[in-house]
């Protein structure tokens, strides 16, 4: 029946949905709730608890412990001016906070669900044709189909890579090992690494580029690297991970580096080194659904070219930018299509993002190479601003900003922002880009003062 989670055996005539959701995530939470609330039938599928990646394993458990560490540095770096006592963090108190938030959304979304009359299945997916789906021994059939799920750690083909620790079960660690190494550059080893380290972790990082935070502006990222050195974190960027063996005291970690070999020992590896849809166990094939390099192939409505019956959304679809609200905005151009016909195009404008290192760094909009390759002519408000009293009055020695602002229209064309209020600020800029709102109308605007977004007039 309708809200039924379980297995119901073998032989049974198939269960037949206007839409079956493989998923239950930000990006399946919004397709079905639209689709359900139009009176159309829908079952959702999720092998794991349902919730999601973002409330369960991503951004919500992430920003529980990156607030607790940041109000720990608010009282590292204010120590001696105003702040007395030493304060550190308590891990297990601190993932027993974090399960506080993220223990509950499995039962919560569940009920949402039964709520809602969704039908709920647990267990793995796999297409058995263009519209079925089994589960176990299960069958499913939805007059359309849409996959919502998620992404997973890329295969890095390294031997010794079943030692490495996941993203998910790092944040599940009851006790923080005092030696961590992380495999790879981006959001993940950056977040992490600030939060290890100023819980008393040495950490290490080995990232194959030749710096880290790749999808950020290269200056910004120069100036957040003096946190990471003052944090002891020792960045290797150009090392190219060999192999990984078992130790009696932990792991050791073989790599090169420009031609020369090193070893990095380690109580603990964790896997940062990105994340790809989550499609090898679906059997696309089966089902005639057309993979590209590790990616479902999409038209603009977010429906696969080879199978009009199936929608993708979130990090499964990566059309855009692997973040929650992209997840929600996918789900309502999803919803959308399927209810309305395809009408309405998935497009990315001005989708702001933050890395929550301490302080985050963030950006939306165009950077300078792609500003250049697009032909426009452009200016750049450039500055490492850590003199400003934004900075100051938090004893933040890392703040600055760039800029880009189109010459012939005046409007903002990409901003990138490191320090204080960052992640904040960042939406400003956002808006502006999006609905075409000019350098010289923010200059004009009054904002809150002090706050980070009074700064905005003093950088353009």
């Amino acid at each position: 029946m309708l809200g039924a989670t379980g297995n119901h055996g073998p032989g049974r005539m198939p269960k037949r949905y206007d839409l079956v959701i493989v998923g239950t995530g930000t990006a399946a939470r919004t397709v079905a709730s639209r689709v359900r609330a139009a009176g159309r039938s829908v079952a959702v599928i999720d092998h794991r608890p349902f919730g999601g990646t973002c409330a369960l394993r991503g951004c919500d458990p992430k920003k529980v412990l990156v607030g607790a560490t940041a109000a720990v540095d608010d009282a590292r770096r204010l120590a001696g001016q105003g702040v007395d006592g030493e304060v550190h963090i308590a891990w297990r108190a601190l993932i027993a906070r974090k399960r506080r938030f993220t223990d509950p959304v499995p039962e919560r979304q569940l009920e949402r669900f039964r709520e809602q009359g969704v039908a709920t299945f647990a267990g793995a997916a796999r297409f058995t044709g263009r519209t079925e789906i089994a589960v176990g021994d299960e069958a499913f059939e939805g007059g359309h189909i849409v996959i919502a799920a998620g992404a997973e750690p890329v295969a890095l083909g390294i031997p010794g890579a079943e030692h490495m620790l996941t993203s998910d079960a790092f944040l599940e660690l009851d006790a923080l090992p005092s030696r961590i190494v992380m495999v790879g550059g981006g959001y993940i080893a950056a977040e992490f690494s600030h939060v290890a380290a100023r819980a008393g972790a040495r950490v290490t990082i080995l990232q194959r580029g030749e710096r880290m935070l790749t999808t950020f502006d290269e200056d910004l990222v120069g100036w957040l690297m003096t946190r990471f050195e003052g944090l002891g974190i020792d960045v290797r960027t150009g090392a190219t991970v060999e192999r990984i063996d078992r130790t009696d005291r932990g792991f050791r970690v073989h790599a090169t580096r420009r031609g020369e070999a090193f070893a990095v020992e380690g109580d603990l590896v964790v896997h940062a080194a990105g994340r790809a849809p989550a499609l090898d166990a679906l059997d696309l094939t089966s089902a005639g659904v057309a993979v590209s390099h590790g990616r479902l192939e999409l038209n603009d409505y977010l429906q696969s070219i080879s199978n009009a019956n199936v929608y993708a959304a979130g990090d499964a679809a990566q059309k855009g930018p692997p973040l929650t609200p992209v997840a929600s905005y996918d789900g309502d151009v999803v919803a959308t299509n399927l209810l309305e016909g395809n009408r309405c195009k998935a497009e990315y404008l001005a989708v702001p993002s933050v890395a929550f290192t301490i302080p985050p760094i963030a950006a939306v909009g165009l950077d300078e190479r792609s500003a250049k390759g697009a032909g426009l002519r452009f200016r750049v408000s450039c500055r490492n601003a850590s003199d400003w009293y934004t900075a100051r009055q938090a004893g933040e020695p890392t703040y600055g900003f760039k800029i880009l602002i189109e010459e012939r229209t005046d409007r903002i064309l990409g901003a990138h922002v490191v320090g204080p209020h960052a992640d904040e600020v960042i939406n400003v800029f956002a808006l502006a880009i999006r609905h075409g709102v000019t350098a010289d109308e923010l200059k004009r605007t009054c904002f809150a003062y002090p706050t980070g977004a009074s700064d905005i007039p003093a950088m353009l």
